[in-house]
C-alpha cells in the first residue's frame, strides 16, 4: 500500500508555530485520518504527545520519509463536522489576516475539560411482593435507612439520587450495599443543560400577501435547487421574522439545519421565545453570557443532531451543524457583526462563505440594509425582497423632529424638550409605554477645570473619564475608576465639573424620574446588564408593564416587539453624527429608523420625537421620512468621490506595542515595505497614531490602504505579514482590519 502524509497544524498558540508539519499515516490509521481529523502526534526533539489538525493529504513526502514521524492517534470522530469548518478557518486567515490556530480558535468549539451533567435515578429491581418480603426483613434487622429507601421505592417508583441522599439522608454506602444485592439499581442518563425554559407551542401566524409572495419565492428556489443569497429589505415591524420562520420550516422539513444570527444578547431572550414557541425545543442558543457548560452541552447536542436551529450573535455562526441548509442574518447591517478579535472577519462574508461550502442558502434582513448588502442587490449579486408596509395593518409612527436650537433659546435646557415631555404626559395619562434612547452611558461626556482647561483623564489609555453617579469617574476603555476630588490637579482651582453637549444614560434616567415621579422607570445600558440575565430581567419587567418608561442606549432599539410602546423619544439624533468615522451618517440613520420602529407596532398609533441640533442633515431628514432609498442616493455619492466601501475598499493596519518609541520604528518600516510593493491603484496612508493613541498603556499607530481593488489590498495584507515576520520585534503586534466598520 502507497504511503499517505498529513500536513498537521499545530494546537498550539504561537505565532513561531503558525505553520504545518508533516507526518505519516500509519496503515491502521488510513481509513480514519480525513482533512479535518484531530491527531496525536509526537512533537519536538522530546518527541511530546500534542494535538493538532489535519490541513491537507498527500502522497508525497515533503522530505526524507525515513525521518518523518507518525502520527500516533485520531483524537475524535468529528472530522466530517470539523472538516468544513477548519475549510473555512483558512479561507478566514488568508482573507483577514491571523495566525492559522487563531482563526481554528475561532471556528472550532473550545475544548476544556467540562464535567458532562448526568442526572442519577434510584430504581427498583425487585418485583412488589419480593421488595415487600424484603422491607419486612429490613423492619425486622432494625435497618432503618434501607427500610426507608425501600418503602419511598415501592410506594413512589423511581426516585432522583440527590433526593435519595438530600431528603431522605440515605448515605453513598447505603445506596451501594443495596446496588450490590441487586435490590435496587443506580441509571446514570446524559443531562443536558438547556439554554431555553419550554414556554410551550404556538402555532405558525397567517401571512399577508407580500410575506407569502417572498416565502413562496425562495421555497421554490430551495426545491429547486437553486442556493443563493437573499435581502429582505422590510420597514420596521413588516413581518420579516415570520418570513424567516416559513423559510426556515421548509429547510428543516428537509432534514437540513438552520443557524439564524442576531446583532444582540439583548434581542436573544425576545427572538428564542418566538422560535421555541413555533418550533420547539430543537431550538437552542448561543451567546457569551452562557456558562462553559452551558456553551458544552448546545455544541454536543448540534454535532449529535438534537437541534434543527441555532440562534444567537455572531459566534453561533460556528456551531458544528453536519448538514447546515440556511443562514439567516438578521438586522443584517449592525456593526457587530464585524469581530474586534483576529481574525477580524464580518459574519456577512464568512456566511456567505460557510453557505457555500454546505450548499446552503444565506437570507439577509434588515430594514435599513448595509450600504454593501443593497448595493449587492442592485447589482444583481443578491435577489432583493421589498416589504413595503407593517404587519397586522399597524401603520408607520409619525415622526416630529424637534430644534434644540430653538429650545435652547427659549430657554429650556433640559434634556427633554417641551414637546417630548407633554408627549410622555399624554402617554402615561393613557396607560400606554414610552422608550427614550440616548446613545451614551454614564452622566456626562468628561470632567474639566474652567480655569486652566485641564481635562481629567486615564492614566492608561488617550481618552477622558466619563462622569457616573456619586462621584465616580469612569475609563470605558480599561475600567479605570477614581472618585472626584473637587479640585482640578494642575491648578487647584475648584471651578471643575462635567462638560459636554449631553448628558450620559444615567443622568437621563434621573432627570426623567424627577419630571414625572409618579412614572415607574427602568434603564437599560452595559452599566445595568453586566449580570448574565439582567437582560432577561429588565425587557420582561418591561414587557409585562412592570415600567411606564425604558431609558437606554442603542441595546433598546434593536428588534424589540412592545405592542404597548405608542412614544419613542431619540434625545440627541445627533450625537452619532459626531463620530471619526465615515459610516456616521449611515450608523445615524439606521439607529435613527430603528429607534423610530419600535413605536406604534400593535394597533395603538405610535409617535417618534427626535431631538437634534442638525435637522438640516440628510441622514436626519431621511430617517423623518423613513426613505432608504434617498438616504442610499446621497450617501453611495460622498463614498464614490472619497472610495469608501461599498464604491471602494480600505485596509487597516493597526501596530501596537508598550513601547512608543519602537511601535512608530515598527509602523515605519512596514509603511515602507507596503510601499515598495505598491501596485496601480493602491492609496497608503500613514503610519500615524491612532485617534486613541493609547489603551490600557498600548501605543498604537496605523497605516491605511484604500483600492477599487479588494484582492490587492490583500495583497498589501500579505506583504506587511511577511515583512513583519522578517523584523522578529519582541513586543509588537500587528493586526489587519478590511474594509473596517470601527474607528481606530
Amino acid at each position: 500500500m502507497k504511503e499517505l502524509y498529513a500536513e498537521v497544524i499545530v494546537d498550539i498558540s504561537s505565532e513561531n508555530l503558525d505553520r504545518t508539519f508533516q507526518y505519516r499515516i500509519p496503515e491502521e490509521l488510513a481509513d480514519k485520518v480525513r482533512v479535518g481529523s484531530r491527531v496525536l502526534i509526537p512533537f519536538g526533539k522530546g518527541n511530546r504527545e500534542i494535538a493538532g489538525f489535519v490541513l491537507e493529504l498527500s502522497a508525497s513526502p515533503g522530505f526524507d520519509p525515513q525521518k518523518t514521524k507518525s502520527i500516533i492517534s485520531v483524537l475524535n470522530d468529528d472530522s466530517l463536522v470539523e472538516q468544513k469548518l477548519i475549510k473555512l478557518a483558512y479561507w478566514m486567515k488568508t482573507r483577514y489576516g491571523s495566525t492559522m490556530n487563531r482563526a481554528l480558535k475561532t471556528v472550532l468549539p473550545v475544548r476544556k475539560n467540562i464535567r458532562a451533567k448526568q442526572e442519577r435515578t434510584v430504581r427498583l429491581l425487585l418485583p412488589e411482593s419480593e421488595a415487600e418480603q424484603k422491607l419486612e426483613y429490613y423492619n425486622g434487622r432494625k435497618m432503618v435507612a434501607r427500610a426507608r429507601l425501600l418503602a419511598e421505592l415501592i410506594d413512589a417508583g423511581p426516585i432522583d439520587y440527590r433526593l435519595v441522599t438530600s431528603k431522605l439522608n440515605i448515605s453513598s454506602a447505603t445506596i451501594k450495599a443495596l446496588c450490590e444485592q441487586k435490590v435496587i439499581e443506580v441509571v446514570s442518563e446524559r443531562m443536558y443543560r438547556n439554554t431555553v425554559k419550554d414556554t410551550g407551542r404556538g402555532g405558525a401566524c397567517t401571512l399577508n400577501d407580500a410575506q407569502r409572495r417572498i416565502a413562496d419565492d425562495f421555497i421554490e428556489d430551495y426545491r429547486s435547487a437553486k442556493r443563493g443569497t437573499y435581502l429582505i429589505h422590510g420597514v420596521t415591524g413588516s413581518g420579516k421574522t415570520e418570513v424567516y420562520m416559513q423559510m426556515i420550516e421548509y429547510v428543516v422539513s428537509q432534514n437540513r439545519q438552520v443557524i439564524v444570527l442576531i446583532p444582540e444578547i439583548a434581542l436573544t431572550y425576545q427572538t428564542v421565545m418566538r422560535f421555541y414557541n413555533r418550533f420547539g425545543d430543537r431550538v437552542s442558543t448561543l451567546h457569551s453570557r452562557l456558562s462553559d457548560g452551558e456553551r458544552y452541552d448546545q455544541f454536543e447536542r448540534a454535532k449529535k443532531g438534537e437541534i434543527d436551529i441555532m440562534i444567537g450573535p455572531r459566534s453561533a455562526l460556528f456551531t458544528p451543524f453536519s448538514d447546515l441548509g440556511l443562514i439567516v442574518i438578521d438586522e443584517e447591517h449592525e456593526n457587530t457583526y464585524k469581530s474586534d478579535q483576529m481574525p477580524r472577519y464580518h459574519a456577512r462574508e464568512v456566511a456567505a462563505e460557510l453557505a457555500g461550502l454546505h450548499g446552503a442558502s444565506l437570507v439577509l434582513g434588515s430594514a435599513t440594509p448595509s450600504l454593501e448588502s443593497y448595493s449587492a442587490a442592485r447589482e444583481g449579486r443578491y435577489k432583493l425582497y421589498t416589504l413595503n408596509e407593517r404587519a397586522k395593518s399597524a401603520l408607520l409612527p409619525a415622526v416630529n423632529i424637534v430644534d434644540l436650537r430653538e429650545e435652547l433659546r427659549s430657554g429650556n435646557k433640559s434634556m427633554l424638550s417641551a414637546a417630548l415631555a407633554a408627549a410622555i404626559d399624554d402617554r402615561l395619562a393613557k396607560k400606554e409605554q414610552v422608550m427614550l434612547f440616548l446613545n451614551r452611558r454614564g452622566m456626562a461626556g468628561f470632567v474639566s477645570c474652567r480655569s486652566c482647561g485641564e481635562v481629567v483623564k486615564c492614566p492608561h489609555c488617550d481618552v477622558s473619564l466619563a462622569k457616573h453617579k456619586y462621584g465616580k469617574l469612569m475609563c470605558h476603555y480599561c475600567g479605570y475608576e477614581i472618585r472626584e476630588t473637587g479640585a482640578c490637579a494642575r491648578c487647584g482651582s475648584r471651578l471643575i465639573g462635567a462638560m459636554g453637549t449631553m448628558a450620559g444614560c444615567e443622568a437621563a434616567e434621573e432627570e426623567v424620574k424627577k419630571a414625572f415621579p409618579y412614572a415607574s422607570v427602568l434603564r437599560m445600558d452595559a452599566d445595568t446588564t453586566k449580570q448574565k440575565g439582567d437582560y432577561e430581567a429588565i425587557l420582561s419587567a418591561f414587557a409585562n408593564r412592570e415600567a411606564d418608561i425604558l431609558v437606554g442606549t442603542q441595546m433598546i432599539v434593536k428588534g424589540h416587539d412592545f405592542p404597548y410602546v405608542t412614544l419613542v423619544g431619540i434625545l440627541a439624533a445627533d450625537m452619532s453624527l459626531n463620530a471619526n468615522d465615515y459610516r456616521a451618517g449611515e450608523r445615524t440613520f439606521q439607529l435613527l429608523v430603528q429607534a423610530a420602529g419600535r413605536a406604534g407596532r400593535d394597533r395603538r398609533p405610535g409617535e417618534v420625537i427626535i431631538q437634534t441640533y442638525r435637522p438640516e442633515h440628510y441622514a436626519i431628514a431621511a430617517a423623518k421620512t423613513q426613505d432608504y432609498v434617498a438616504f442610499y442616493e446621497e450617501e453611495t455619492g460622498y463614498r464614490r468621490l472619497l472610495g469608501y466601501p461599498p464604491c471602494g475598499h480600505m485596509l487597516a493596519i493597526l501596530i501596537e506595542s508598550r513601547n512608543g518609541k519602537e511601535c512608530a520604528g515598527t509602523a515605519a518600516s512596514l509603511a515602507e515595505a507596503v510601499r515598495n510593493d505598491i501596485i496601480n491603484g493602491v492609496f497608503v496612508i500613514g503610519p500615524t497614531p491612532a485617534t486613541i493613541s493609547r489603551i490600557k498603556d498600548v501605543y498604537r499607530f496605523m497605516i491605511y490602504a484604500k483600492s477599487e481593488n479588494e484582492e490587492a489590498l490583500i495583497r498589501i495584507k500579505d506583504t506587511a505579514e511577511q515583512s513583519f515576520d522578517g523584523m522578529h520585534t519582541d513586543g509588537v503586534r500587528i493586526s489587519f482590519d478590511l474594509d473596517p466598520m470601527n474607528g481606530y
